[in-house]
């Protein structure tokens, strides 16, 4: 019998959960699951494994032990991808294509949430009037903007953000307050890496402390 839950509010359900690189542990056994309508932020020191934790929910890693289910599918598998979207470091844009085109790239590979356009989910970041320039040519911040203009877009129930307030000012970091509380609202879960200063509007959200 599976020990996973059948809940379809539990988006994700992880028992054990490790990863060793070459006999090293990085991410020390780990018990957690998130729900619909919940944020969790990461918590820990550098090196104990929060973007690592990211990128075996993102199906980029696999666990060296334990289980980890998305929405009762395994990470990297089809059912699993459909409902996850990872924001890191490397934002995944085209410097060469305008920030218009590269949301539009976002919708093929990742689908478009009802009601929603490139253009208005710009305009939403603050970038109107730069929906034609090239992704090369905008700051760090206005980068950043376009890579949570894709993620707004498209209609994963599960947020993978690592660090999504660096390089934002303080009118950016409203924003993605502002579309977390709204992405929760839909129905939707976040896990979030942070070292900065965040004023969640909901209710406090919950910690989940990786210890080396």
């Amino acid at each position: 019998m599976s020990h996973f839950s059948t809940d379809a509010r539990t988006l994700v359900e992880a028992h054990a959960l490790a990863f060793s690189r070459r006999d090293e542990p990085i991410l020390r056994p780990l018990d957690f699951h998130l729900e619909a309508g919940e944020l969790s932020f990461v918590e820990g020191d550098n090196g104990s494994g929060k973007t690592t934790l990211l990128n075996i929910l993102a199906g980029l890693l696999r666990p060296s032990s334990g289980e980890v289910r998305i929405s009762g599918y395994p990470p990297g598998t089809d059912g699993a991808r459909a409902e996850t979207r990872l924001l890191g470091h490397q934002l995944g844009l085209k410097g060469d294509l305008s920030a218009r085109e590269n949301l539009r790239v976002s919708v093929g590979l990742y689908g478009c949430r009802k009601g929603m356009t490139a253009d208005l989910c710009l305009t939403e970041v603050g970038l109107r009037g730069f929906e034609d320039e090239p992704v090369r040519s905008l700051s760090a911040g206005q980068k950043k903007r376009v890579a949570l203009a894709a993620l707004n877009l498209g209609n994963a129930r599960l947020w993978l953000l690592d660090e999504p307030f660096a390089n934002l000012d303080r009118t950016g970091i409203d924003l993605v307050n502002i579309m977390l509380d709204r992405h929760l609202q839909r129905g939707g879960a976040a896990l979030v890496t942070t070292h900065g200063a965040v004023s969640f509007r909901q209710e406090e959200p919950r910690k989940l402390r990786l210890n080396l």
